[in-house]
């Protein structure tokens, strides 16, 4: 049950804090007063779409925040562990609303306001006057049955295959494309292939051809330099081996006498033997050396077909070489087109078995569940002024020339909720026959049906809050009270706050709230006050007679009152 509501700075409500308590909540007021403001801030605790102009003038942002009381279960658990929000007897959900966008929060924790919706949803239900809309428009009814009986687990399934089967036409549809754009190509894929695999294009080969010619274009200079050092070991005039000897004999003398000799001895030696080892390099590597001018030449020319080829397809080596496995890939399946669409449509005949079992699965369960549903309504209608009505939940196939499945050899349409179309039809009076629930049901009726519909819901799935919006449009008297009677008996197994302008409704309240403007310091501000029972009385007598209040309109309203004490 939402215990406690505070509302901060939204629309005309400067401040407000109200307790709520379990059965049935009514909210009364003159209209314009600010009923449909607190709906529109429950709304945003919901998760539903913020608009900055909520935000009260002057404010910088707009708070709205709700304390529910709630009952464990398995989905609101796991919400609540997926986002790493710490499970509690209570909840409380936070909007905050600003000019640069809004933030959500789940008992202090900041959520996406997708999750504060998916947490909303698992435990408040709140009917606004919309709704009625969305009753009469058919494409909406098989959402409706789809929140009863267990079928979300079918439908799961159903979801599964449908997914498969969508991937595997739109594989089949890509498949085909490409075949009709290769087919165009092809020619000029088979001479690029050919053209580049004559090549021999390999990764490192441009810097091995860099190398290589540098040591052919090179040749002369290299004989010269490395002829040169040989010749400073074999000069009678000034061989430099003969010097170093001669220096390590004189400091092999010094060091006899000055130890601090024997370093540069040391370093002397080491020199004469990388310098030995040096000039039998330059020899062996002057044997080597390659004079080849037609080696050079055949280089030159390779590198200029390298540099074409790079040109030519705006692309570097390693580039061109994953560009011809690619387009080598592309003629592979240009080949085996045939092949790989009949692979494709087996695999998708086959998909269209799993999947028409399982839309057959979904299809009898909503069959089963509209049978339910309809006496269901029937019997809550019985209970709200029309004792002959007729509720037919139709289940009919989505029959298309084109469909993905086939039952009782009929090619069947499917969607991703399924291959049926699902429609509410109504009798309301007793022999007429059934017909489509938007032209045949008045608008008093539509929100009985309504109530009917969440009467069921609520027993349901164990939603701990109902809140109405004005769900007794178009009805009065003692279709009201009635009304007001179902949703007093409702609130035994959930919170309901419900807003109306009915006396018969409002005298059903196990709690009265009067919503009221006032005008003050030039500012307008709407306020929640709670009964009294005494207060109670007298505000379902004002919605009796209006300003005016006499004595026997009190005595009325407190009978009425009375009257329907003993429900719960």
């Amino acid at each position: 049950m939402i215990q406690s509501l505070y509302i901060k700075d939204f629309a005309l409500i400067d401040e407000l804090e109200v307790q709520f308590e379990q059965g049935l909540n009514v909210l009364t007021g003159q209209t314009g007063a600010g009923k449909s403001i607190i709906i529109g801030a429950l709304n945003m605790i919901l998760g539903e779409r913020a608009d900055t102009e909520v935000i009260r003038q002057g404010s910088s942002k707009s708070i709205s925040e709700a304390t529910i009381k709630v009952v464990s279960s398995p989905v609101l658990v796991s919400l609540l562990q997926e986002h790493e929000i710490e499970f509690g007897e209570f909840l409380i959900l936070r909007r905050e609303i600003r000019e640069t966008g809004s933030r959500a929060f789940v008992n202090d924790t900041p959520v996406p306001i997708s999750v504060l919706k998916a947490i909303g949803d698992q435990l408040v239900d709140l009917h606004g006057q919309h709704d009625h809309q969305l009753l009469l428009k058919e494409e909406n009814h098989r959402g409706m049955i789809d929140s009863f009986g267990e079928i979300g687990p079918i439908l799961f399934d159903y979801q599964n295959e449908y997914e498969a089967m969508k991937s595997l036409q739109k594989e089949l549809s890509s498949l085909k494309k490409r075949e009709s754009e290769l087919q165009e190509k092809t020619e000029l894929y088979r001479f690029q292939v050919k053209e580049l695999e004559e090549a021999r294009l390999a990764t490192e080969e441009e810097e091995e051809l860099k190398s290589e010619m540098n040591l052919l274009d090179n040749a002369e200079v290299l004989d010269q330099k490395a002829a040169a050092i040989s010749e400073l070991t074999e000069s009678d005039e000034a061989n430099i081996l003969d010097l170093l000897n001669a220096l390590k004999l004189n400091l092999e003398d010094l060091a006899r006498i000055e130890p601090e000799f024997e370093t540069y001895l040391e370093e002397i030696n080491a020199a004469r033997v990388s310098i030995n080892e040096a000039v039998q390099f330059a020899e062996r590597y002057r044997n080597n050396i390659e004079f080849n001018p037609a080696r050079l030449e055949e280089l030159r020319q390779r590198q200029a077909e390298l540099a074409r080829l790079q040109k030519k397809y705006q692309r570097d080596i390693p580039s061109l070489i994953a560009y011809l496995a690619e387009i080598q890939h592309e003629l592979s399946i240009a080949d085996n087109f045939d092949l790989a669409i009949e692979k494709l449509e087996r695999s998708i005949q086959e998909q269209s078995i799993r999947l028409a079992d399982a839309a057959i699965s979904l299809h009898q369960k909503r069959l089963e569940i509209g049978k339910q549903l309809s006496n269901d309504i029937e019997l809550e209608l019985g209970k709200l002024g029309i004792p002959y009505a007729t509720m037919e939940v139709r289940v009919n196939w989505l029959f298309a020339s084109s469909g993905w499945i086939e039952v009782n050899d009929q090619p069947i349409e499917c969607t991703d909720s399924g291959c049926d179309e699902v429609r509410l039809f109504i009798s309301t009076n007793k022999g007429e026959e059934p017909k489509p629930l938007a032209k045949i049901a008045s608008g008093g009726e539509i929100s009985r049906v309504m109530l009917a519909l969440k009467s069921i819901l609520a027993k349901e799935q164990s939603l701990p809050v109902m809140i109405f919006d004005e769900i007794d449009t178009g009805i009065s008297g003692e279709i009201s009270e009635k009304v007001g009677r179902a949703m007093r008996v409702l609130s035994s197994h959930c919170q309901i706050i419900a807003i109306t302008h009915q006396p018969q409704i409002a005298s059903q309240a196990h709690k009265h709230y009067k919503v009221v403007k006032s005008e003050s310091e030039e500012r307008t501000t709407t306020n929640i006050i709670p009964l009294s029972e005494e207060e109670h009385v007298y505000e379902t007598a004002s919605l009796m007679s209006g300003a005016e209040i006499s004595e026997a309109t009190i005595l009325s309203a407190r009978e009425l009152i009375q009257r329907n004490a003993h429900l719960n």
